[in-house]
C-alpha cells in the first residue's frame, strides 16, 4: 500500500479529557462504575428517542470540555455525528454551544473518524483545542433501521444492541494526556451482506482490510500493541475477523484484540444477542476505560479500529448489500 495512506501526526495531538455518558443498561454492564455519569431514565427526561439522544450527546461533551479545564469559547470546533438522519441528534445537541461544527459520518466508526479529524485539524495548526464526539440511542437507532419498537419483534442472535451512550475527548496541540500518533482512514468493503441485523458479517472485513494494511504499512506485527481494539464488531463479527486475518493475511490478533461490543455488557446477563453497537458503543468504551487504563500506565499503545455499516432506513428495503468501513487510531500513553 501506498505509505501516505497513514497518518502519521509528528506533534502527537493530546487528548487532555475524555467523558463518557450512558443509559441504565448500559451503567448495570460491566464497565457501569467507569462512566462519568448514567441515565437511569432512558429517555432522559426528554419527549423523544431522538431529543433523549441529543442530552445524552450534550452531557458528554460539555463534560469533556469542563473536565478540560477550558470554556466553551476555547474550544475551535466539535468535530461529531451519530446514526440519525443529517446527523441531527449531534446537531440539535451541540446547537446552543456557540462552537463551530464539523458534522462526521461513519456509522458505528464515526468516534476513530472524529478522532482522525481532530487530529489532523491539530497537526495542520488550524485548531488548538477540538472535541471529538459521537452518540447512538438503541430506541432512536432501532425505530429508524428496523422496525417501531412498539412491533415486539423478535432479534435473531446475530444482532447486536445498539448501546444508549455517548463519548467526547478534547483533543489538544500541548498539555498532558495520550496522544493520537497515526491512523488510517479505511476503504469501503462490499461482501454482499444484506440482512441488516448481521452488522458484524458486514463490518469484519473492513475491519480485516485496515488493520492489515496499518500493519504492513508500518511494518510493525499484533505483539508491539498492548491492545488491538476494535468497536463494534460483537461476538459473530470478531469470530470473522479472526478468521480473515489468519487465513487471508496469515496474522494472528487474538493475543491481543478485544471489541468494545463485547466490553460494555455482560453477554450472558443482559440479553444483547451478539453483543453491543453503536456509535456511542466504542465512544463510551474509548472515552472511559481505554483511556482511563492508558493514563495510569496499564496500556501503552493501543490501536483502535472504528467499524461502521453503511446502510441508511431505506437501503435495506431496496435489498441494497451493506458496506462496511474501519478508520483506525493509534494511541500511545
Amino acid at each position: 500500500m501506498k505509505k501516505e495512506r497513514i497518518f502519521v501526526f509528528k506533534t502527537k495531538p493530546t487528548i487532555i479529557s475524555h467523558a463518557a455518558v450512558v443509559g441504565k443498561k448500559e451503567g448495570e454492564g460491566p464497565m457501569g462504575k467507569e462512566f462519568d455519569y448514567i441515565f437511569e431514565d432512558s429517555k432522559a427526561g426528554q419527549d423523544s428517542w431522538e431529543q433523549s439522544e441529543s442530552r445524552i450527546h450534550r452531557e458528554a461533551v460539555t463534560r469533556a470540555i469542563k473536565k478540560s479545564g477550558y470554556k466553551n469559547e476555547d474550544i475551535d470546533m466539535i468535530i461529531s455525528g451519530d446514526l440519525l438522519d443529517q446527523c441531527t441528534g449531534t446537531a440539535f445537541s451541540i446547537k446552543d454551544l456557540g462552537i463551530p461544527f464539523t458534522g462526521v459520518y461513519g456509522a458505528c466508526s464515526t468516534m476513530a473518524l472524529s478522532m482522525l479529524v481532530a487530529a489532523t485539524m491539530t497537526e495542520a495548526k488550524l485548531c488548538t483545542n477540538t472535541v471529538a464526539a459521537t452518540s447512538s440511542h438503541f430506541c432512536s437507532a432501532e425505530k429508524q433501521f428496523r422496525m417501531p419498537l412498539e412491533y415486539g419483534g423478535q432479534r435473531p442472535p446475530t444482532a447486536q444492541w445498539t448501546a444508549t451512550a455517548s463519548g467526547a475527548v478534547v483533543v489538544s496541540d500541548k498539555g498532558k494526556g495520550v496522544k493520537i500518533t497515526s491512523g488510517l482512514i479505511g476503504t469501503i468493503q462490499d461482501m454482499g451482506i444484506t440482512d441488516a441485523n448481521n452488522m458484524g458479517a458486514a463490518m469484519a472485513p473492513a475491519a480485516c482490510d485496515t488493520i492489515s494494511k496499518y500493519l504492513k504499512g508500518t511494518k510493525t506485527k499484533p505483539s508491539d500493541y498492548d491492545m488491538i481494539l476494535t468497536g463494534d464488531l460483537g461476538v459473530v463479527g470478531t469470530e470473522l475477523l479472526l478468521e480473515l486475518l489468519e487465513k487471508q493475511e496469515s496474522i494472528d490478533i487474538s493475543g491481543v484484540h478485544n471489541d468494545c461490543g463485547l466490553m460494555i455488557y455482560d453477554l450472558n446477563e443482559q440479553d444483547v444477542n451478539s453483543g453491543g453497537s453503536g456509535c456511542g458503543c466504542s465512544g463510551a468504551v474509548v472515552c472511559s476505560n481505554i483511556l482511563r487504563r492508558m493514563e495510569e500506565g496499564e496500556l501503552k499503545k493501543i490501536l483502535f479500529i472504528g467499524t461502521g455499516a453503511l446502510l441508511s432506513a431505506v437501503s435495506p428495503l431496496q435489498s441494497e448489500p451493506v458496506p462496511g468501513i474501519a478508520h483506525l487510531v493509534c494511541l500511545e500513553a
